[in-house]
């Protein structure tokens, strides 16, 4: 049975021993999972739990507290599911905090890698660093493992046509709305999910009713996209999609909002996945909504021929 777990100090979650690997797993790309699935593998060899340890909030966001916090690929619901989708058997969300940030690597590694998991072995990706200070690196792993009872090991970075795969690299993709370069470094289209929540419902009284996702951290992206919302019908759903603040009705917290052509029914409370394919425009300021709703049609339009050749390239 899985489980999630958010601290570092407790009782022990895996008595007869573990494979641990660590990161951030921002965006779960094809390095991420490479890690992860090498990690279950080694697990299954020995026969015990494979256990995934990432934070939360990341340690990027923790130190950015009086600066605009940098953007993130995936929401912690996300990423925790998609980690047991790859095989962990436990997964540690830690609090990211004044005191973990405190926390030497030593002491990180007594705590939590033997204390709480006895870890066997353990992973990280390519430069990996934790603890107070970066502190911990794979040659102090290698040499309190000599020590402690455990062996470590660091992945080698993994290449897509050439690029290594980053999640930097793909912040820097989207942002520019390079969605050929995204997918091809996360090994899947780039798209974010959950559960559709009630907004304003300004678009319904303009003629364009949204599916809408909280989305509470900075994202890597903004603007006007076409997209496929997905977890609606037996097929990917076509839908022009707004993500951003919404200046021109002076929104504040970022709000994915995606219009779903064609489409009756209610999608409150149902969990759907919107898939971006390509940026139509920026954010802008309209002076009214007359202005806006014009603008609205074009992007309607314009989402639909793209997504229309989309998928005739993707049948042909």
């Amino acid at each position: 049975m899985s489980r999630l777990f958010r601290d570092v100090d407790g009782g022990s979650l895996c008595p007869h021993g573990s494979v641990v690997c660590i990161g951030a797993f921002d965006g779960l790309h094809s390095g991420h999972r490479a890690l992860v699935r090498h990690a279950v593998a080694r697990a299954r060899t020995l026969g015990v739990p494979a256990v995934v340890v990432t934070f939360e909030p990341l340690p990027r966001e923790f130190f950015a507290r009086d600066n605009p916090p940098p953007p993130r690929l995936t929401l912690a619901r996300a990423k925790v599911e998609g980690l047991l989708d790859l095989g962990a058997d436990h997964v540690g969300l830690l609090r990211f905090d004044a005191k973990l940030s405190a926390m030497s690597a030593e002491d990180f590694v007594r705590t939590l890698l033997v204390g709480r998991l006895a870890a066997r072995e353990v992973w990280i990706g390519p430069e990996f660093r934790f603890g107070h200070r970066r502190g911990g690196d794979l040659a102090l792993l290698q040499a309190m493992g000599s020590e402690l009872g455990f062996s470590a090991g660091e992945i080698e970075p993994v290449h897509a046509q050439g690029d290594r795969v980053s999640s930097t690299r793909i912040r820097e993709a989207l942002k520019s709305g390079d969605f050929t370069t995204a997918t091809r470094l996360l090994g899947r289209a780039y798209a974010i999910g959950g559960r559709v929540v009630r907004g304003k419902q300004l678009g319904r009284t303009l003629g364009f009713p949204t599916a809408n996702l909280r989305f509470p951290k900075t994202p890597a992206l903004s603007g006007i996209y076409a997209t496929w919302v997905h977890g609606v019908g037996d097929k990917p759903w076509p839908s022009v999609s707004s993500f951003g603040t919404r200046p021109t009705v002076d929104g504040v917290e970022p709000l994915l909002e995606a219009h779903l052509f064609d489409f009756t029914g209610d999608l409150y409370g149902r969990h759907i996945e919107v898939e971006f394919v390509a940026k139509l425009r920026d954010e802008l300021k309209f002076p009214d909504l007359p202005s806006l709703t014009v603008q609205m049609h074009r992007d309607a339009d314009d989402a639909r021929g793209i997504l229309s050749e989309h998928q005739r390239r993707a049948t042909a």
